[in-house]
């Protein structure tokens, strides 16, 4: 369990999916340019093979935008998006109706 305000410390936001390309040195990585409003963010992302590149094109999908960037494999990815696993199959998580890139998840 963790207090409500460290949940409170993450920014959830709606983006939208720009660019995906597979990354030049793993074959599971996807690196995406996702827009999530202010900004375009770099995000990489163990979903290839789940997903093809032009299925998430314009894609909306929620984004957690101020964690540290991390490396992987030479790329920095600055936030992660959120997915979950149904029968080993990746879902990203998306809104269900058309909103605006930056809106604030809550």
């Amino acid at each position: 369990m963790i207090p409500y305000a460290d949940f409170k410390k993450l920014d959830l936001r709606v983006g939208r999916i720009l660019d995906v390309s597979v990354h030049p040195r793993a074959d599971k990585l996807l690196v995406l340019k996702i827009d999530v409003g202010a900004e375009v963010k770099t995000i990489v992302a163990g979903i290839n093979g789940h997903y093809e590149g032009e299925e998430l094109m314009d894609k909306k999908v929620v984004v957690i935008t101020n964690l540290e960037q991390r490396e992987l494999r030479g790329i920095k990815s600055e936030g992660m998006i959120l997915a979950a696993v149904k029968d080993d199959k990746v879902i990203l998580i998306t809104p269900d109706e058309d909103i605006k890139e930056g809106a604030v998840v809550q």
